[in-house]
């Protein structure tokens, strides 16, 4: 490996360098901040408890820094804790790193200009001053580097915030209210920048098998949506519900995933629509409604109303079905089936037998069975809407088989 020229440098020459430089590190450092505040003139300077700006303590720190280790023969280590902090300030007021990089480019132009002349005055050779340079340009990526780290440490720190307070939100949107609770809603949503919406729906996820062995992506919902990921079953709030678009958007977010999202409701009623969600994934872990989606409770109201009210159906089907306590479990399951075509076809046998899949005369025959058993009852509305009722929520469970188109 070649040596470096710097190290050949007398050591009286670099004495000399290092006294000049560093005597004149505070002037020099007044004259970068008073560039930087003239090219920036909208950059807000933190001052520290003596009432200087942290800037100008940061910048004469790294001319320091770098001097002493360049003379002392070691790499230029920048002083971590001052840059991180200014990455760090930048991230916590959500600007990006951009000024802050050229800042320094800045900055470190300047410093080079300046060490360059006292390199003549201190009789540094070229190749030793070029060595220089170009442990500037590394110093700068340190600077940058530290600036980095500060900056996403921040970042994180915002993020976690404001999923802090995105959660208090939603915990408050999601309770039972009794009273006006508008202007807290308000105060907690503008601290996230959340518009309060008129309408929401409220949706609850099932976390897919493989969450036992990593945790599952969060769905990419969009702007707009809160999203709680902690919870056992995450939830979402969704903001005006029905606008165009947001339905198709969400089905592609949640590609994937099993769940509900409620009805929309007003944004007081919020607990409504997350009950009907809540209601939907219980029949879904039954396996009453289908799994690999997120369902639309507004697209399964039969299901929501019915197949809940599980005691009150069985004790239904006991009373309205017990004519058929007597048949065999395949007289009986065929009879209900028919009972149930006859209720739900306007026409007679030929339409019953065509909704059932069976030979008309065979309709006629299960037909006569129903009027046997049942009699004038048969007739009577408030019946019939009972066993409708009954009978759609059986099959609804799998009890009977599903109706031909």
């Amino acid at each position: 490996m070649t040596r470096p020229a710097w190290q050949d440098v007398p050591r009286s020459n670099l004495d000399r360098f290092e006294e000049i430089a560093r005597s004149e590190a505070p002037e020099l450092a007044h004259t970068i901040l008073f560039q930087i505040r003239r090219e920036y003139p909208y950059l807000h300077l933190v001052e520290d408890e003596s009432g200087e700006p942290l800037a100008l303590v940061g910048i004469r720190r790294a001319i320091e820094g770098f001097v002493s280790n360049l003379t002392a023969g070691a790499h230029p280590r920048v002083p971590p804790e001052m840059f991180q902090e200014f990455g760090r300030g930048e991230g916590l007021e959500g600007r990006s790193l951009d000024a802050l990089q050229a800042i320094y480019r800045l900055g470190v132009r300047l410093t080079w200009r300046r060490l360059a002349e006292i390199g003549q005055q201190a009789d540094i050779p070229a190749p030793a001053m070029y060595e220089l340079a170009e442990s500037g340009f590394e110093y700068l990526d340190g600077l940058v580097e530290q600036s980095v780290r500060g900056y996403a440490e921040a970042a994180a720190r915002r993020a976690s915030e404001r999923l802090r307070l995105q959660r208090q939100l939603i915990e408050l949107l999601l309770m039972e209210h009794r009273g006006d609770v508008s202007m807290t809603l308000a105060e907690r949503a503008a601290r996230i920048g959340w518009e309060l919406p008129e309408t929401i729906a409220v949706g609850v996820l099932m976390r897919p098998a493989r969450e036992a062995v990593a945790p599952a992506v969060a769905p990419a919902v969009g702007q707009g949506v809160l999203l709680e990921m902690e919870s056992e079953q995450p939830r979402m709030v969704i903001p005006d519900p029905e606008t165009a678009g947001r339905a198709e958007t969400l089905r592609r977010a949640t590609a994937g995933w099993s769940g509900a999202i409620g009805p929309p409701v007003p944004l007081a009623a919020a607990a409504t629509s997350l009950r009907w969600a809540e209601t939907a994934v219980q029949l879904i872990k039954k396996g009453l409604l289908p799994q690999g989606e997120v369902l639309y409770c507004t697209e399964r109201t039969e299901e929501l109303l019915l197949l809940p009210a599980e005691d009150l159906i069985d004790a239904a089907a006991r009373r309205c079905l017990a004519p058929l306590d007597g048949l065999s479990a395949t007289q009986s399951r065929r009879l209900a089936e028919t009972l149930l075509a006859w209720i739900e076809t306007p026409g007679g046998a030929p339409e019953v037998a065509a909704r059932l899949g069976v030979h008309p005369q065979t309709a006629r025959y299960r037909l006569r069975q129903i009027r046997e058993l049942w009699g004038d009852a048969i007739d009577e509305a408030d019946q019939r809407f009972e066993m409708l009722l009954v009978l759609r929520a059986l099959r609804l469970r799998g009890d009977l088989a599903p109706a031909q188109d």
